[in-house]
């Protein structure tokens, strides 16, 4: 079963408010058993234009990324988020062949 992603860009407008909702989305990760692959860092854009910040979760699969997101708990997490920073955000199934 191929596993489930988040893949997100965002842009950051307030970082010290932003790290509330980095504090309020652990417990949502850990539930769903959410790993970062990539949660900003150092980055060069080749080709387009992408936000400041980029971010890539796993999941063990597609439902559970759809399920993590739509929990509670983590809607109350971006509700932190919301005000503080713009981004866009997919979930999707990873490749499995």
């Amino acid at each position: 079963m191929p596993k489930g992603y988040w893949i997100a860009h965002v842009d950051v407008d307030d970082m010290d408010r932003y790290k509330s909702y980095v504090a309020a989305n652990a417990a949502p990760f850990a539930d769903y058993g959410a790993r970062f692959l990539v949660r900003g860092g150092q980055k060069e854009v080749r080709e387009g234009s992408l936000r400041s910040r980029s971010v890539v979760i796993e999941f063990k699969d597609y439902e559970t990324a759809k399920a993590c997101y739509d929990s509670v708990s983590y809607q109350d997490a971006k509700a932190l988020r919301d005000p503080v920073s713009t981004g866009d955000m997919e979930i999707i199934e990873g490749y499995d062949g």
